[in-house]
C-alpha cells in the first residue's frame, strides 16, 4: 500500500482534554498504529537536558531532534513504555517539566522541520491513529477523519490533579490549572503550527463526557471498513 493512501485519523487538543487515552483505545479498536506527538516533542526535551542543551540553542535543539532515538514499546492495556535513547524514560516523560519543556520546543521551527518526517514515518498498514496539536492541519492534512478534542480549563486540571495524586505526586490544582491557561495560549499564539482545529476537523468537548462516550463518538463516525 502507498504511504499516502494509508489512512490516518488525527485526534488533535489541549493539554489534558484526554486525546491521548481516547487516541490509543481508538487505535486499539481498529488494531491500527498509534503516534502519541508529544511524546516525541517530550523525549528530545528529555534528550536535550540530557546532554545539557539549553532551550536558547535551536540549531542544536534541531541536531538533538534528529539523532535522538525514540522508540514506543506497545503493551496490551497500559500506555506504551516510552525508550529513549536506550534509556527508559516513561515516568520522566510524563513530568510536567518535561510537558513545559515539550510545549517550548514545539514552538521552535528548526525542531519541528526536523521531526516532520519521524513523525510521518509512523503511517503504516492497516492505518494510523495520530494525536497531537497539529495533526489534522500540518503533519496529516490530508486525513480523511479528523477530530478536535477539547475540555474546560478547570476540568483539564483536575484530570491532571487526580492522575498525579493517583501517583503519589504532590501538587496544587491551582498551580495545574495556571500552567495550563499558560500553556493553552503559548501554543495558540506560537508562530509555527498554532494550536487549532483543522477546517474540516469534528470538534468534541468532552468536558461532562466520559472517555468510553467520546471513544463512540469517534468509532460512530469512521466507516465500517476500518474496523475489518
Amino acid at each position: 500500500m502507498p504511504h499516502n493512501s494509508v489512512p490516518v485519523v488525527t485526534i488533535d487538543g489541549p493539554a489534558g482534554a484526554g486525546k491521548g487515552t481516547v487516541s490509543r483505545l481508538v487505535a486499539q479498536s481498529l488494531g491500527w498504529a498509534y503516534l502519541d506527538s508529544g511524546a516525541l516533542y517530550r523525549a528530545v526535551g528529555i534528550a536535550a537536558a540530557w546532554e545539557g542543551i539549553g532551550l536558547d540553542e535551536p540549531e542544536q535543539l534541531a541536531a538533538c531532534a534528529v539523532r535522538t532515538d525514540i522508540k514506543f514499546v506497545t503493551q496490551t492495556t497500559e500506555e506504551p513504555k516510552i525508550i529513549v535513547n536506550g534509556k527508559e524514560a516513561t515516568d520522566d516523560i510524563r513530568s510536567e517539566l518535561a510537558g513545559s519543556m515539550a510545549s517550548a520546543l514545539a514552538a521552535q521551527p528548526e525542531v519541528r522541520a526536523a521531526l516532520v518526517l519521524l513523525q510521518r514515518s509512523f503511517r503504516v498498514p492497516p492505518g494510523l491513529v495520530a494525536d497531537g496539536r497539529d495533526m489534522g492541519t500540518v503533519i496529516f492534512p490530508d486525513a480523511p477523519y479528523k477530530f478536535f478534542l477539547t475540555a474546560s480549563p478547570m476540568e483539564r486540571a483536575q484530570r491532571r490533579y487526580k492522575q498525579l495524586m493517583e501517583k503519589g505526586v504532590s501538587v496544587k490544582l491551582g498551580d495545574l490549572l495556571h500552567e495550563i491557561v499558560a500553556r493553552d495560549e503559548r501554543d495558540a499564539n506560537r508562530a509555527v503550527a498554532p494550536l487549532k482545529p483543522a477546517d474540516d476537523a469534528i470538534i468534541i468537548d468532552s468536558t461532562s463526557m466520559p472517555i468510553a462516550s467520546v471513544i463512540d463518538q469517534i468509532l460512530c463516525v469512521l466507516p465500517s471498513h476500518y474496523r475489518s
